[in-house]
């Protein structure tokens, strides 16, 4: 079990570091941003090998009425 979660965190921490190498942390936050952050994270080491997530998201405005 300790070798799973030790693998886990590694994955996590490499997928910290290709976001923050993509700058994604910079800049004017969003839903957008915040899922893919969130999607490249997630794939870890796959950014590495060409994967590049990327979410959009549209949050609908409230209408005045």
């Amino acid at each position: 079990m300790r070798i799973g979660a030790a693998i886990l965190v590694i994955w996590l921490i490499i997928g910290v570091v290709a976001a923050y190498q993509r700058h994604y942390f910079s800049g004017e936050p969003g839903c957008t941003k915040a899922g893919t952050i969130v999607a490249t994270v997630a794939a870890g080491p796959l950014n590495y090998i060409g994967v590049n997530p990327k979410v959009h998201c549209h949050v609908p405005h409230p209408s005045r009425g």
